[in-house]
Parts: structure tokens; C-alpha cells; sequence
């Protein structure tokens, strides 16, 4: 009796609904592109000298004083070192360039998210390298890159220089194609983008600059050797190559944690093969030079010692001296420690906006990279960190408590503004004597 009830009132349902499907379900033609479903935003991408490679969110490194000793970027195996770094998006690609002058490529989302204690993935296990090779760089690229009349310039620690259309490095296959010949015992320093019509400088290890126009240097094919670019003494070897800007500063950086800004119309052009010019002041207490990066003053310095330490700074906290000068302390070197690689980032700025009731609001701009050609940098001002390590030295690092968000009365808050302004007037005292070095 109750099935032929249901039975019933199921044909009823049937009668009443009974028209055509509306919808139309077909097969779909195109392809739908993971990259779509990626978030944008800015990370910071980094390498270690064993191969290991992770990308952070940007934001996981607050600005400090010049002259602190920074927080841990990563946990590193025993012996292994950060060596390379770069700020980028998540939908750039990135050109790598190995030991034996070789080009691959990734997406930046292909590289697993990381925390910044991670030590992240071994790059083997994301490009197909030979036996024996090794990353020595990347750069993130742009896909409208490619379209452009765009080179790709590339330096060795030898000192040769070569240029080389983009357009022949936009497709790259799995296992690489051939970026430059190299000769026995020579390797790959650096890569970057130009439009043919810049000025490069160029650093040595013993503290020398050459500074020439990119015209000296004619256009070649992927798998030439290249021409001369510096003349190097005998044990020296190219560290750093960069495109000048007009009206930049010249930022240099010993191994030892000095640094300095000089105007880049300090350097003169020379013709490329010459032997160069003093960019540093090199002594025992500098060490050598361990980095030259071109900046305008409205960027962040993000410095990594050989220890996985990381300090991220304003570039206008470095002094501008001029070329033959040691520069000033930038970051604190203890247990033999040096200064393995230095980064640009986007300036990350947040600020004190209102003071109103009992909350403090404030507003945080982060920009993310700029780059037509190179990831290039950032401003902020100085944040604490607050990370597990930093109760035992925070007077010590230029760091003070951060501020409780369940204590919002308003005569607490301002007596911690208080304290952090002495705070902060004690840690710039304390730095002033570097000023003149």
C-alpha cells in the first residue's frame, strides 16, 4: 500500500517536470591553465649553495637598523649556504643558468612554498641536471619579455661577457639548452635582461670596477664564448655584474658586513677589456668585495651571511661615500661568518596612520617587484620581529617587544611608543661612530 502511494506521487513529480533539459553538458575544446588559479604576489625566491631551493612570502622579512645581525632565513644542512636570492612574482618564470653555461627554466609557483626555517627542495629534483652541474643563478623574466628586442647578458668569473638575443632562450626544454661556451675551469657569474642600449658594471673580487656600454659588445649566438669584458690580475675574478642607472647609487658590499653608496657618475665609462677602477677600499677589516648592486634610495637591502642569516635594511641607512672609502658596518660578522649574497626588495611600508579610542590603526603597502628587467626593491620602516631567538638579545639587535593586541588602554600604548622611540635613539648612538670610517 505505501509503494503504490510513493509510486504514485513519483509519476505525478514525472508528469509535471517532465520537459526538456535546458543546459548542455559538451565536451570542452580549450585547456584550462593552471596558472589561472595561482594567486599573484611577491616572494622571495632562494638558493643554496647545495642546491636547495624555496620561495617565501615576501612579507616573512620586516625591516631593521643597519648594523643588527638579522633573523634565521633558513635551517641549512651542515656546511650549506645561502647563495643566491631574488624577489619576484609567483607567474614569473625564472631562467636558471648552471655550472656549465646552461639555461633552464621554471614557473615561479613550480618551486614549493617553503617556511622561512625551511630549507627547502633540492633543485635536482626539479630540472633535469647533468652529473656534476651545478646552479650558480636564476633571473625572473616576464612573458612580454620574449616579444620585446630584448638580450640576454651574461658574465663569467673570468671575465668574458657575452650577448645573446631572449628570444632564443623562450623555449627551453626540459633538458636545457646551451646559455654560453665555456673555457676550462671558467663559470657563469650572473645574467640579465637588457635592451641593448644600456651600461653595464662590472666588480671584482680585490675591489676593482670597469663600467662600459653594452654596444662594445656585439650580439652572439647561443652557444658562443664570448669577449673580454675587465682585465683581471692575477688571482682576482668577476663577483658582480649590474645595468647602470642614471642617477643611481653604486652599492657596494665587503665580505666582512661593510657597505657604502657612491654616485654612480663616480665611475667613469671605459672601454670594456680595461683593467678598471678602485670601487672599494679593501683591507683585512673590510675583507674582499662580496657584492655591487646599482640602487636609487628607494629600495630595501635583503644581506644573507654564509651562517643562513638574514637582515633586510633600508638602503638609505647605508652612508654615500665616495669610491675609494671602506663604507660603514651593515651587518655584524661573528664565528668567521661572510657576506655570501645581497638582494634588492620592494620598500615594505607601514606605518603609524591613526590614534583614536583605545586601538592603534595602521596601514601596511607592499607594492611587490618592480621589474621591467631585474627584481628591484623596497622601503619600510623598522619593525620588531619577535621570533623565538630574539628574547635573548633584543636590546642587543635593535629589536623591542612587539606591541600586545590584548592590551589596547590607550596610556600603555603610548608609554611603548615611548620606549621604543629611546630605544631606537640608543641603537642609532651606538652606530654613529661608524659613520666615518
Amino acid at each position: 500500500m505505501l509503494m503504490e502511494i510513493i509510486k504514485d506521487e513519483l509519476l505525478v513529480i514525472k508528469n509535471r517536470y517532465n520537459d526538456d533539459r535546458r543546459t548542455e553538458i559538451i565536451s570542452y575544446e580549450g585547456e584550462i591553465d593552471l596558472e589561472d588559479l595561482i594567486d599573484e604576489h611577491d616572494v622571495v625566491v632562494t638558493l643554496t649553495h647545495y642546491g636547495y631551493v624555496k620561495r617565501t612570502p615576501l612579507n616573512t622579512y620586516k625591516t631593521q637598523h643597519r648594523g643588527g645581525r638579522g633573523i634565521t632565513g633558513l635551517q641549512t644542512r651542515e656546511e650549506d649556504f645561502i647563495e643566491d636570492l631574488f624577489v619576484t612574482s609567483t607567474h614569473q618564470r625564472l631562467l636558471f643558468f648552471s655550472s656549465k653555461g646552461k639555461a633552464y627554466e621554471l614557473k615561479t609557483y613550480e618551486i614549493p612554498e617553503a617556511s622561512r626555517q625551511g630549507k627547502g627542495t633540492a633543485i635536482i629534483n626539479l630540472l633535469q641536471l647533468e652529473s656534476g652541474e651545478k646552479i650558480e643563478g636564476f633571473i625572473p623574466v616576464k612573458d612580454e619579455h620574449f616579444d620585446m628586442d630584448m638580450y640576454l647578458f651574461m658574465g663569467t668569473r673570468n671575465g668574458l661577457i657575452k650577448k645573446t638575443p631572449l628570444k632564443d632562450f623562450s623555449n627551453i626544454r626540459k633538458g636545457g639548452l646551451i646559455a654560453i661556451t665555456l673555457r676550462d675551469e671558467d663559470e657563469l657569474i650572473g645574467a640579465i635582461l637588457t635592451d641593448g642600449k644600456q651600461e653595464v658594471i662590472m666588480a671584482s673580487h680585490n675591489g676593482m670596477a670597469i663600467r662600459f656600454h653594452e654596444g662594445d659588445v656585439r650580439s652572439m649566438g647561443r652557444t658562443a664564448m664570448g669577449v673580454k669584458s675587465m682585465n683581471l690580475r692575477d688571482g682576482d675574478y668577476v663577483i658582480d655584474m649590474e645595468r647602470v642607472i642614471e642617477g643611481s647609487d653604486i652599492l657596494t658590499i665587503s665580505e666582512n658586513g661593510f657597505g657604502k653608496r657612491t654616485p654612480e657618475d663616480e665611475y667613469r665609462v671605459q672601454i670594456r677589456g680595461g683593467v678598471g677602477i678602485k670601487t672599494m677600499n679593501i683591507t683585512q677589516k673590510t675583507g674582499d668585495l662580496a657584492a655591487l648592486k646599482v640602487v636609487k634610495g628607494d629600495e630595501d637591502l635583503i644581506i644573507i651571511n654564509s651562517n643562513g642569516v638574514i637582515i633586510r635594511i633600508d638602503v638609505k641607512a647605508v652612508s654615500r661615500q665616495s669610491r675609494n672609502t671602506q663604507g660603514v658596518t651593515l651587518m655584524r660578522m661573528e664565528n668567521d661568518n661572510h657576506i655570501v649574497s645581497v638582494a634588492k626588495a620592494k620598500k615594505e611600508e607601514e606605518e603609524l596612520k591613526e590614534l583614536e579610542g583605545n586601538e592603534i590603526v595602521t596601514e601596511a603597502s607592499n607594492e611587490g617587484i618592480n621589474d621591467e628587467i631585474n627584481g628591484e626593491a623596497s622601503d619600510g620602516i623598522v619593525l620588531p620581529f619577535g621570533n623565538e631567538s630574539s628574547a635573548q638579545g633584543a636590546e642587543d639587535i635593535g629589536i623591542t617587544k612587539d606591541y600586545n593586541d590584548n592590551d589596547t588602554s590607550l596610556d600603555r600604548l603610548l608609554e611603548r611608543a615611548e620606549a621604543e622611540d629611546d630605544n631606537e635613539d640608543e641603537i642609532l648612538g651606538e652606530n654613529e661612530e661608524d659613520e666615518d670610517i
